[in-house]
């Protein structure tokens, strides 16, 4: 499973419809926050997420995209939480860390370790790495890509068979890469299986600028969620605040060739009415999608 839950897709000033950036990311089990702006950990209870966090990563530090830390983490404390939290972000995360844990009275009851990351910081978590990527927000600031490993091919059964091959442990050698001997000869995983298949891979910019950095990460991604801050008639605006438009936005998905975009972070101006956004984006790449509260999405694997 790989899935993604919008739990906040406004921009700075939060609307009744939607609260600032944060974003669940869901692989199989191992839950990760991407920002975590005001009231983040409400709409984690309405998405029924749990609160099993394992690591949370900032794009950067300014309010919309980092205040609901110091709430989530007392909660998580209230509910007995024992397990080491990470969080990750730009220069200043270490620092705006130790100041979250000093605020008020009550200390977590759990260890939290600050990374401070540059462009090209990857954490490797087995079957698939974090990476973060320098945006152009006139801050630090940060996106991340999650990507997984490549899979090994489809198991020929029917071929295995055929070399002579008995069902049963060979066919488990096979499938981890390892050649077997069959009545004095050969088998090799080549043989049997079928080519590498990819593993999926999403990017979030977080706020910035259409930038070199965020495209080429996303060459071939299954999902770009992008800054959509403003439509086109707003340029020049999104220009001087360092955020995308909605049609900017779709220009790099389409260059990238991207698999779907999901595009975020929407001006309280479109809290009425985000068509505008949407129709800009579809002028010049079709699949995409506005994000709202609580949408989740699945990434399905893929063979090629």
């Amino acid at each position: 499973m790989l899935r993604i839950t919008f739990l906040g897709t406004g921009g700075t000033l939060p609307t009744v419809n939607r609260n600032p950036s944060a974003i669940i990311v869901n692989r199989e089990g191992d839950m990760m926050l991407f920002d975590c702006g005001e009231g983040t950990q409400q709409q984690m209870m309405r998405a029924k997420t749990g609160m099993k966090i394992s690591s949370i990563f900032i794009t950067h530090f300014h309010a919309d995209h980092f205040l609901g830390i110091p709430g989530l983490i007392q909660t998580m404390s209230f509910n007995g939480r024992a397990e080491p939290l990470d969080i990750y972000g730009p220069v200043r995360t270490e620092q705006m860390v130790n100041f979250m844990k000093e605020l008020g009275y009550y200390k977590p009851g759990f260890v939290i370790n600050a990374h401070e990351w540059e462009d090209g910081d990857i954490v490797d978590k087995g079957e698939y790495s974090i990476k973060a990527v320098a945006t152009d927000h006139g801050i630090p600031s940060l996106g991340y890509v999650l990507e997984e490993k490549s899979r090994a091919g489809r198991f020929n059964r029917e071929k295995a068979i055929e070399l002579g091959v008995p069902i049963g442990n060979m066919f488990s050698k096979l499938q981890k890469g390892e050649t077997v001997a069959v009545n004095g000869r050969t088998v090799k995983p080549s043989q049997v299986m079928g080519e590498t298949r990819p593993g999926r891979k999403i990017v979030y910019s977080g706020d910035t600028r259409p930038c070199k950095n965020i495209e080429r990460e996303s060459k071939g991604a299954d999902l770009l969620i992008h800054d959509g801050t403003f439509d086109d008639e707003l340029r020049d605006w999104a220009l001087e605040t360092k955020h995308s438009t909605a049609y900017e936005g779709a220009q790099l998905a389409k260059k990238a060739n991207v698999r779907q975009l999901i595009l975020t972070h929407f001006s309280s101006r479109y809290s009425e009415n985000a068509e505008p956004l949407l129709n800009d984006a579809k002028e010049i790449f079709e699949h995409v999608r506005l994000a709202e509260e609580l949408m989740e999405i699945d990434i399905q694997l893929r063979d090629k």
